[in-house]
């Protein structure tokens, strides 16, 4: 008789990967409606794929890999239904050994979103909180959002912010109102100097604002950058030599999940120009300090 191990062993683990999405949960609800998600698989130039937390465990287990699996809560901006936070993290919880479960609070929800950080974290083991400012409508360095930020600082847990470019509303008629401004990473950096001991994610390669982008997390000692979201034959070159030297202990393997698959990530990057000593920085041991593993 197996078992499932109840914890992740990071010693076995060949990497870990930081940005996956759930986007169906065990009743059949979806994340994005039909034509978000058509959008989304066509800037991708995959097909739509909705995994639930299950589906998502099973396949990085096969992979030897962990996920960061998350939602996100974008109801009031899009009226888009939001999957349930608690539901993934309870689902997560039964794969301990390969899941870390992130939530996704829209700081439209004020108090109430405060207090839902909070039990998140304390009763459905969470270890983390997704944004997506431009999905989500708002400018991250809007100080009505400050007092959930200052609720997460104080709980320990890191926030992943998008940044740059995105492929959800990608080629429809105004982009079904996205705007891409929010996720400028310029506006991330009030967010790192103001709360010195939040971890920041800024989430993909940040163009139009790659430049910027590498400033912010070369500049704040608490703000990373995850290299999900894009095959890294399109890396932005200066996000190549930095990823490689100043920034070396700064970036993390995102792949971007399920529109963008591990696999298909991982023979791309294997084909960049980076140190041997930097490769096991980016696939899993920066993601341990970033996410506090150990």
């Amino acid at each position: 008789m197996t078992t499932t191990p109840t914890a992740l062993d990071l010693d076995s683990l060949v990497a870990i990967d930081v940005h996956t999405h759930v986007h169906a949960d065990l009743h059949g609800h979806l994340a994005l409606d039909d034509e978000l998600n058509a959008a989304a698989a066509k800037y991708f130039k995959g097909d739509p794929y909705d995994p639930t937390v299950h589906d998502i465990a099973a396949d990085y287990r096969d992979k030897k890999m962990a996920a960061v699996v998350f939602t996100v809560d974008a109801e009031a901006a899009t009226g888009q239904v939001t999957l349930s936070n608690e539901e993934i993290a309870e689902a997560a919880a039964q794969h301990p050994d390969v899941l870390i479960p992130f939530g996704s609070i829209d700081p439209a929800r004020g108090v109430a979103g405060i207090r839902a950080a909070r039990r998140l974290v304390e009763s459905h083991g969470v270890r983390g909180f997704k944004f997506h400012p431009s999905f989500q409508g708002f400018e991250p360095n809007d100080r009505r959002h400050y007092p959930l930020y200052a609720e997460l600082e104080s709980l320990g847990v890191p926030a992943l912010f998008h940044t740059g470019q995105t492929g959800i509303g990608s080629g429809l008629p105004g982009g079904r109102g996205i705007k891409l401004r929010y996720s400028d990473p310029m506006l991330l950096d009030d967010v790192a100097a103001d709360f010195p001991q939040l971890t920041i994610i800024m989430a993909h390669p940040s163009v139009p604002w790659q430049d910027a982008a590498i400033a912010v997390a070369q500049h704040k000692a608490n703000v990373y950058i995850d290299l999900s979201g894009w095959s890294p034959k399109y890396f932005p070159p200066q996000l190549v030599r930095a990823a490689n030297t100043m920034l070396k202990t700064k970036v993390l393997f995102g792949s971007d999940y399920p529109l963008l698959r591990p696999e298909r990530w991982i023979r791309d990057f294997e084909q960049l120009e980076i140190r041997d000593e930097v490769k096991p920085l980016i696939m899993k041991e920066n993601a341990i300090r970033a996410l506090g593993l150990r």
